[in-house]
């Protein structure tokens, strides 16, 4: 059995490590960033079993799967509160909160054992997982956006943003008049508080604006190019495993 450990706090992925050995499982890789794992599962196979942390040093995991059709059982480990667990159950994915107890662990993976079965739509729960974490029921979508230049405030209404993107570590809003503004948060805050009907993330760096679209070309390896009316400083490319959302939210 192939096993995975994706963990950004080594402390903790040493520990797992041990654990799993005292079950006789031996955690091959160890992974500790969003950029390193999907760097991995371009060139490996893919592992039986997935030990998956949810916050990782750059990002949450579900980013990976964004970029990567990973076929894997996965197990979380995470730290996060009640309503998230309960999303993980609904979805009979298996998860571990942290710090992790010894015979939790001997649970998941003797369930694991007992099912062998690879999760095949594991993007789509993944997905589901997602939308419950930074989007509860209930909860109201952004109209506008307050900026600070200088001495000033400026206002910016949705309505008026052509898309949302990321370009050295920093995170930034382009509107329609061909402007920048610098944003506090990262991408994943700000697309939990976008309406998924006028807003949809199409890659790793940018969120788009359905709007904002004057032009979709086919690309390589089955994805899209996206021409915006006014952005123009780099290449909008839907990644191959969002083509097919994509389609769906524009139609």
């Amino acid at each position: 059995m192939k096993v995975l450990i994706i963990e950004d706090e080594k402390p903790a992925a040493r520990r797992l490590s041990r654990m799993l050995a005292a079950l006789k499982i031996e955690a091959e890789v160890l992974l500790h960033s969003v950029e390193e794992s999907i760097q991995w599962f371009q060139e490996n196979k893919h592992p039986d079993l997935i030990f998956l942390d949810i916050q990782l040093s750059d990002g949450l995991s579900f980013e990976i799967f964004e970029e990567i059709a990973v076929k894997s059982a996965i197990i979380f480990t995470t730290a996060y509160d009640e309503y998230a667990l309960k999303a993980f159950k609904l979805n009979s994915i298996d998860y571990l909160l942290k710090p992790i107890d010894e015979e939790e662990l001997k649970v998941a993976v003797a369930k694991f054992r007992s099912q062998q079965t690879i999760i095949s739509d594991v993007n789509v729960k993944i997905e589901d997982i997602r939308k419950l974490l930074i989007n509860p029921v209930g909860q109201r979508f952004k109209k506008r956006f307050t900026i600070k230049i200088g001495q000033h405030i400026k206002i910016i209404h949705v309505d008026e943003i052509e898309c949302f993107y990321s370009e050295n570590k920093a995170t930034y809003i382009h509107t329609k008049e061909n402007r920048s503004y610098l944003l506090d948060h990262s991408l994943e805050h700000w697309i939990g508080h976008l309406d998924p009907e006028v807003f949809s993330r199409v890659n790793r760096t940018f969120i788009v604006h359905v709007n904002a679209i004057k032009d979709i070309i086919s690309y390589t390896n089955s994805r899209l190019k996206l021409i915006l009316h006014s952005y123009s400083e780099s290449e909008i490319i839907v990644s191959r495993e969002r083509v097919k959302d994509f389609k769906n939210w524009i139609d």
